[in-house]
Order: structure tokens, then C-alpha cells, then sequence
């Protein structure tokens, strides 16, 4: 497979599974501040300020807004253009992906994705946003369920498909842990104590689309202790992390032909010894060395797949052998260079 076409796939699926978290996170908060109405101003600050802090676009928050509330939150995560990780850019870029590589998708696939991108970008959608933020964010969420069940029933199991899985579920384990990490930066009185239920934690499997799966399998209310082993830990659950990085682990082996429990590159290792560290890992570890710590830790390793991904397939392998690697101090600058060809 052409290294273009791989690269426009695999972004296409993350751009989608990215609006769709995206939607499903300031839906619940939303929802569930509807039923805290006695919050604060204040206190309304401290409670959407850590959602910005755990997507890490902090510094490009400050610089578009000075103050961090609902409404600007919302709008940053939403339909801000100056936002390359909002709801509305997300969309853009991944039928720009799409457009690029029309000839690998079904019909249907790029109809469902146009037909999105066009109601994003109408007057209809900007009414129901303003009128029925609650309808838009469903309307999204859908739309994003539509376009995978469509692939899953109309692209061949072949190497595209494993490019756009493998984003898919790349994306996911990144959100699921920046969904978890929202804990970490809530003001001390408004951590959640251990055993004690709050709406911080419903929200965060809320958000997750794992409530109804949690309460299948846990009996009384979300605890810090259940949450966290329920979303990293499961090997159930599409959406927890061990989950999904053992779908990655499984696509990229499929991808170059390697035997599982091996690694023919940097992606694979990286992914293998993460599977195999959730895997022997426990819940009471995680709590006991921070679960911040943790939690930052995984991101850092799921960079860190992306980039050797990136590396391996998307870039000339004649380039590649014509100089030497590139120190991981400069793949900051090869992302950057990745996402300017995306907004190109």
C-alpha cells in the first residue's frame, strides 16, 4: 500500500473517533451540570477548566481565551476553527483524508462522512447547536457510529483496513486515559474521595460510553478503584485501554506480517511492552505509584506509537536509509510537519 494512502486512512478513522469522544464528553459534563445547578461561578471554572487541562491544549486555550468556562470551553472543544483538535476541525480533516483516497472507500462510507461534514458546516447545524446542543452532540455521536458500522461492513480485511483500525483504536485508548486523567487536575475539594460515588466519576464512564457495561459487572456505585480497573484494565470493555492496545498491538503485527511476541519495528516494541505491562499490571499499583503519573506516562508511550508509525510507513524508506534516524528530541518537528500536510 502506498504510504500516502495508509497515512490519509489512518488519520481519517483517528479525526472521526476524536469528534466523537469529543462529542460525548461535553454532552455528559453538560448534562450533568444541569443537575448542579447550586454550583458557583467559580466552581463552575474548576470543573471545566481540568477538561481543557487533561486534552493538553492548555496554552492554545489561554491564548484564544481568558476565561475558562462553560461557554468557552465548550466553543473551544466545539466549532473553534483555531482549534485543530475541536469537534468541527476534526470533521474537516477527516474528509479531507477521505477525499484524498475516495478510490479505497465504498460509497456509502464517503456519503455518510460528507453528509456530516456538510451538516457541521450549515445553517441548520449552527441553529441546533445554539437552540439543542444535546440533539447536535447525539446527531455527531451517530454519525460517528454510522461511518464505523459502514466500514465494518463494507471495507475488505485487508492492510486499509488495518490502517484505519489501528487508528481507531489508537485514538480511543488516548481519550479513555485524558478522560480518567480529569481527576487529576480538579481542585482538592473537589477530588473525589475513595468509595465515595460523586458525579465525577459517573461522568467519566458516562463519557466513555461505559456506564451500562460497568453497571453490568460492578455491583453498588462507581468508586475511584472500580472506574480505574474497569477502564484500563478490562479485557471485556471495547473502550478500556488494555483493550484497545491489544487491537493495536494485533493490527500492527498484521500489518507487517511479524509474529505476535515478536517486533520487525519501534511501533511494535513500544506496543508490545504495554501490552504486556497492562496486562501483568493491577489496579492497586496504579493508585499506589499516582494515577496521574500513570495515565501520563501511557500517553507518552501512545505518542510514542504514533511517531514510530509514522516513521515506519509514511516516510521514504529510501530517506530513512539515506540518513540516520531521527533522535526523538526532533520528532516533535516530523508531527508538526505530519499535521501541516493534514491542514494542507
Amino acid at each position: 500500500m502506498l504510504s500516502r494512502v495508509a497515512n490519509s486512512l489512518y488519520w481519517m478513522v483517528r479525526y472521526i473517533e476524536r469528534a466523537d469522544n469529543l462529542a460525548r464528553l461535553i454532552e455528559v459534563n453538560g448534562q450533568l451540570l444541569l443537575d448542579h445547578e447550586r454550583l458557583d461561578s467559580e466552581r463552575l471554572r474548576a470543573f471545566w477548566k481540568p477538561i481543557i487541562l487533561s486534552t493538553g491544549d492548555e496554552t492554545l486555550f489561554s491564548d484564544l481565551y481568558s476565561e475558562a468556562g462553560s461557554a468557552e470551553v465548550i466553543r473551544f472543544l466545539t466549532d473553534d476553527r483555531k482549534n485543530p483538535s475541536s469537534i468541527v476541525s476534526s470533521i474537516a480533516q477527516a474528509r479531507e483524508n477521505a477525499r484524498m483516497v475516495r478510490d479505497q472507500l465504498s460509497e456509502e462510507l464517503w456519503e455518510e462522512l460528507n453528509s456530516l461534514y456538510l451538516f457541521i458546516n450549515s445553517r441548520d447545524g449552527e441553529l441546533l447547536l445554539s437552540a439543542d446542543p444535546t440533539r447536535y452532540y447525539e446527531t455527531i455521536r451517530r454519525a460517528t457510529f454510522t461511518f464505523h458500522g459502514i466500514a465494518a461492513a463494507s471495507i475488505a480485511r485487508n492492510e486499509a483496513w488495518e490502517f484505519m483500525d489501528l487508528g481507531r483504536h489508537l485514538e480511543r485508548a488516548d481519550k479513555t486515559t485524558r478522560f480518567l486523567d480529569i481527576t487529576s487536575f480538579l481542585p482538592e475539594e473537589e477530588v473525589p474521595a475513595n468509595g465515595t460515588a460523586t458525579f465525577h466519576w459517573t461522568a467519566i464512564l458516562r463519557s466513555c460510553g461505559a456506564l451500562g457495561a460497568f453497571r453490568a459487572s460492578h455491583q453498588g456505585e462507581p468508586d475511584p478503584d472500580s472506574v480505574v480497573d474497569f477502564l484500563i484494565f478490562s479485557r471485556e470493555f471495547p473502550r478500556s485501554v488494555r483493550f484497545c492496545v491489544d487491537r493495536i498491538d494485533r493490527n500492527l503485527h498484521r500489518i507487517s506480517g511479524a509474529p505476535r511476541g515478536t517486533y520487525s519495528n519501534d511501533a511494535e516494541r513500544v506496543a508490545g511492552r504495554l501490552l504486556s505491562e497492562l496486562s501483568y499490571g493491577s489496579t492497586e499499583e496504579v493508585l499506589e505509584s499516582g494515577l496521574h503519573q500513570f495515565l501520563d506516562q501511557t500517553q507518552e508511550k501512545f505518542n510514542s506509537i504514533g511517531e514510530e508509525l509514522f516513521r515506519t510507513y509514511v516516510l521514504l524508506q529510501d530517506a530513512n536509509n539515506a540518513r540516520p534516524p531521527i533522535p526523538a528530541a526532533n520528532m516533535s518537528a516530523v508531527v508538526a510537519w505530519q499535521m501541516a500536510q493534514q491542514q494542507q
